[in-house]
């Protein structure tokens, strides 16, 4: 296609792009903010660190389990209408987590309806932009996975300002009317795929076209080994990524470390993950997604042998420098090689099994740092398991053969 229609689809790949990389900042910031809530909750309440991350962990498993269902409907429906949806539990989630005073009510609301809405973020975003870019497609995704960090940098300094200005519960209300306003507005300008577009009807971006038919069908891709190690990588290593991002506040606190410094390693995260994403994103293009993973993990394995000796702010913020660069690459490389692997015919749907992979290695990890945290009174045996877990991910990781199947 060229000319002014070609014209015309470039601009809107690029409203494509800004509105998924925004929808990443939001929901994913919003989650990671979480974190910064636990000291507020156990002093008003007295809940356990346990109990508290279990409320995170219930939200990133159903996120996981209500994805599948997404990625079905959103190969079937497109994100128009799904992400309309999200944002209403989005802001229902965290308004009316202002009104929690029971632990059933914390994970009936952050762990369920907080949840649902989070399911649309990865599933939705990411698989709109691997439909609309094919030349550039792993650049295009570090660049909307940016998002997260931008989000994470910029939702947990927010909700420590609230926090501190007014109120928890104040913090609570805003973030939520904020969130379902602005992803409310963003869903009106999605679409599946150039030809779903009002007026576009030819999927070519770059000049290289995008077949929607390319790849292994939803049922032919279930029955190879490939899907399921994938899954499995993504589990483990989503267990390590969770639980260091819901605990690294309350374990600076724990070390004397003031809650907006400690807040400050969780944004310094998400501020150096933003690098990772989108040198990981380039890099992809080029090498394969496998070979980003493969540099990640030695960035991920460094920085957890840092961390158990970290007993002091510059260490703590060092540690959060390296393992940004392995966090942004991981959840950039995801959606690449799933397209590496199936290419993007059923992209979705597959797409949303990895991710509920992820969330239950998301969900258990968290939850299982509490518990040992409970046990010990300490972080360093949970530190010393994630770099097990960690080897083992990336021992199954360099079993993993990516050949393209598109047959």
């Amino acid at each position: 296609m060229t000319g002014p229609a070609n014209k015309k689809l470039a601009a809107y790949s690029r409203v494509i792009t800004a509105s998924c990389f925004s929808i990443q900042a939001i929901g994913i910031g919003m989650y990671i903010s979480y974190g910064v809530f636990f000291n507020p909750l156990m002093d008003e309440f007295g809940w356990s660190r346990a109990a508290i991350s279990g409320a995170s962990s219930a939200a990133f498993f159903v996120s996981g389990l209500f994805g599948i269902i997404i990625g079905r409907l959103n190969d079937k429906f497109g994100p128009r209408i799904l992400m309309s949806i999200a944002a209403i539990f989005f802001g229902l989630g965290f308004c009316l987590m202002s009104q929690v005073g029971t632990l059933w009510q914390l994970y009936l609301i952050f762990g369920l309806v907080f949840g649902i809405g989070l399911s649309s973020v990865d599933v939705i975003t990411l698989s709109t932009i691997a439909r609309w870019f094919a030349k550039k497609r792993g650049k295009m995704t570090g660049l909307v996975k940016v998002g997260t960090g931008a989000g994470q940098f910029t939702f947990t300094i927010l909700a420590s300002f609230l926090i501190s200005g007014f109120a928890w519960k104040t913090a609570f209300i805003f973030m939520g009317s904020f969130a379902f306003i602005v992803l409310f507005v963003i869903a009106q300008f999605l679409r599946r795929d150039p030809k779903t577009a009002d007026y576009l009807s030819v999927g070519t971006i770059g000049e290289q076209p995008i077949s929607q038919d390319q790849g292994l069908s939803f049922a032919k891709a279930l029955k190879t080994h490939e899907l399921w190690l994938v899954g499995m990588v993504n589990l483990f290593v989503v267990f390590c990524l969770m639980s260091i991002l819901i605990h690294i506040v309350p374990h600076a606190r724990d070390i004397g470390i003031s809650p907006h410094k400690a807040a400050g390693i969780l944004s310094t995260i998400g501020a150096v993950s933003m690098l990772g994403r989108f040198i990981s994103g380039t890099v992809i293009d080029r090498t394969g997604s496998k070979r980003v993973m493969t540099i990640c993990f030695g960035f991920l394995l460094i920085s957890l042998v840092w961390l158990t000796k970290a007993d002091a702010l510059w260490k703590l913020y060092l540690f959060a420098c390296i393992y940004g660069i392995a966090h942004g690459g991981f959840f950039t490389a995801i959606s690449p090689i799933m397209v590496e692997l199936f290419g993007i015919r059923a992209h979705g749907s597959l797409f949303g099994i990895v991710v509920f992979f992820g969330t239950t290695g998301g969900a258990l990890g968290p939850i299982l740092t509490g518990f040992l945290f409970d046990m010990t009174h300490s972080y360093i045996a949970a530190f010393y398991l994630l770099l097990v877990i960690s080897c083992i991910a990336f021992g199954l990781l360099l079993c993993l053969r990516v050949r393209p199947k598109i047959l």
